[in-house]
């Protein structure tokens, strides 16, 4: 099938789409009962793992709600899994690192990924991609900076004092670090690539810990290491969580879409980068309103996210799991047809 009947490719694109295109990022199926029910009893990792389960929680959210486009279903940390870090993902807690990294022999410890190492994902990609038809398959990463702060910090941080201590104290450790994730994140995203994903998206859940200038001079260069070495022409979708004041260097880094939170108007987005679509932002505590408030937002969404060339409606970040999915399905179908 063609790209150009695939409406979340022509919007990034900047061209004429019959509707606003709208997925939902970040394991949207999380508040559906099928999702539950198929991952009952089965860990996280091992869930990314299983190219059939991969593929049918994928699907979920596009039977259920009718979206767009399909977000491949991983994390960030299976490519670091599968690079030979020892991590697990703890219910209520997130990824745990056995031994988190503060020296230059730690990231000289840390192994390329072999391709072969995460053929699962791939496996998974191609029979998605015989199941989606005219329905674009994004696939996922995390970004070297997000990557970096779950390896120094051991797990889940509020602050990242381990993080910026490293990477102020010993910026050839951290540079050095970041480096080698890039490698990896790239490596994870051109399997998913070759095996047939329309689009990419590089997750940096934690970069709104940064000031400007801290991201242009130690982040920045790596994201764009992934970035920019993507295969030609394929779509990128870079996003980050409170990045209002970074959105201008985020979308510097090769990006084709910038994804936005909640807190920055999506016009104001818009001007901060010129010529790019925008990706987002309603916020996902808004799905708890009564339905007149979601619409009432959803419609400023819209008209903020005209201003830019393109734009992709989405959350502001993920998908609450105890959101009531009827009221997404009512949400999709609102975007579909608003005038």
């Amino acid at each position: 099938m063609d790209d150009t009947t695939k409406v979340l490719l022509r919007a990034i694109r900047g061209e004429a789409v019959p509707h606003t295109p709208v997925w939902f990022m970040r394991q949207a199926g999380r508040s559906l009962p099928e999702y539950r029910a198929v991952r009952a009893g089965i860990g996280m990792l091992d869930s990314c793992r299983r190219p059939d389960l991969v593929t049918e929680i994928t699907l979920q959210p596009v039977r259920r709600h009718k979206v767009d486009a399909a977000i491949l279903f991983s994390d960030i940390v299976v490519p670091l899994q599968a690079a030979g870090i020892d991590l697990d993902i703890v219910a209520g807690t997130g990824p745990v690192v056995a031994h988190p990294v503060s020296t230059m022999a730690d990231v000289e410890a840390i192994r390329p990924l072999e391709p072969e190492a995460v053929g699962f994902v791939a496996e998974g990609v191609r029979q998605l991609q015989r199941e989606l038809g005219t329905t674009a398959l994004i696939g996922f990463a995390g970004a070297p900076f997000t990557l970096a702060s779950y390896l120094v910090e051991g797990g889940p941080s509020k602050h990242h004092v381990k993080t910026k201590a490293l990477m102020y104290g010993a910026p050839d450790v951290w540079n050095a670090l970041c480096a080698r994730l890039a490698e990896i994140t790239l490596t994870f995203l051109r399997v998913q690539a070759e095996a047939g994903v329309d689009a990419v998206q590089l997750f940096d859940s934690w970069a709104g810990a940064l000031s400007e200038a801290d991201y242009r001079k130690y982040v920045l260069p790596h994201s764009a290491a992934v970035l920019g070495n993507l295969p030609e022409g394929l779509p990128r979708i870079h996003f980050g969580v409170g990045t209002a004041e970074l959105l201008t260097a985020m979308g510097e880094a090769g990006t084709d879409v910038v994804g936005v939170d909640w807190r920055t108007p999506l016009d104001v987005a818009a001007s901060r980068v010129p010529g790019k679509a925008v990706q987002g932002n309603l916020d996902p505590c808004v799905l708890f309103a009564p339905w007149e408030v979601v619409e009432q937002e959803a419609m400023r969404v819209l008209a903020e996210g005209a201003k830019a060339p393109g734009h992709i409606f989405n959350l502001g970040h993920g998908v609450p799991p105890e959101t009531d999915p009827e009221v997404l399905t009512r949400l999709v179908d609102l975007i579909h047809h608003a005038r």
